[in-house]
């Protein structure tokens, strides 16, 4: 059976062992990906949380109240059948980061963005060796190609699960920097999304809150937070 069903059609879902690995069993049954691909993941905790996200499905199954199992068949259905691109993509974020493009007025936002944003340039540069350039303004500036090189072979270094929660942080944040940060526990998913929406708040709290722009805030954050869970339930119990 296939994520693709809109009533609830079962009573029990629990986690369930076999040889290749751990899967989520609906009264018995095992459930596939949206790609009808087996749905194995690595670690019992990710699959009695998942297991768990089925069970709390009340007369209708609602895929978007699904975070983990949403992860669990992206990594399945189209990371690992299409890596590089997936790596390409992820990777190329570093080009026009974030964290590198400053304001240049006024003093209080400039402060707040180097507070926030200088310690994940130079972690990057301690834990990776790559320097990312800094300028102020909205116009590209080059990054060497060393520090693209550098952390191309970061995201490529990761696992498929991994690999799908770092690109979905790095689109949600628009920050490879934030999202390797968070992927490596140097910041929470809460600290990345406050650092990733600093402009945003710093407005907001001029002239007051965008109810459209907070919603789309809040789903952001809701990203990076499901991301770290899921990177925390594949390393419980992990070899």
């Amino acid at each position: 059976m296939s994520i693709d069903v809109n009533r609830r059609f079962y009573r029990e879902a629990a986690a369930v062992q076999d040889a290749e690995g751990w899967r989520i069993a609906l009264d018995g049954k095992v459930v596939k990906t949206p790609a009808r691909n087996p749905l194995l993941v690595p670690t019992r905790a990710l699959a009695e949380a998942i297991a768990g996200e089925w069970a709390a499905q009340d007369t209708k199954v609602r895929p978007d109240t699904m975070p983990l199992m949403q992860f669990a068949s992206t990594a399945i259905d189209r990371v690992a059948p299409d890596r590089d691109r997936i790596v390409a993509e992820t990777a190329g974020y570093a080009a026009t980061d974030l964290v590198c493009y400053r304001a240049e007025a006024p003093a209080e936002l400039v402060a707040r963005q180097a507070a926030a944003w200088d310690p994940l340039i130079d972690w990057l540069r301690e834990r990776y060796d790559v320097a990312l350039q800094v300028a102020t303004g909205v116009m590209a500036i080059p990054q060497s190609d060393h520090a693209l090189a550098g952390l191309t072979r970061a995201v490529a270094a990761q696992d498929d699960h991994r690999l799908t929660a770092l690109a979905v942080m790095t689109g949600a944040s628009g920050s490879l920097a934030l999202a390797l940060a968070v992927l490596e526990d140097r910041i929470g998913p809460e600290a990345a999304a406050d650092a990733a929406q600093l402009d945003e708040l710093f407005q907001a709290e001029r002239w007051g809150i965008d109810p459209e722009a907070e919603k789309r805030r809040a789903a952001q954050r809701a990203d990076l937070v499901a991301a770290r869970r899921f990177l925390d339930l594949l390393a419980t119990g992990a070899a």
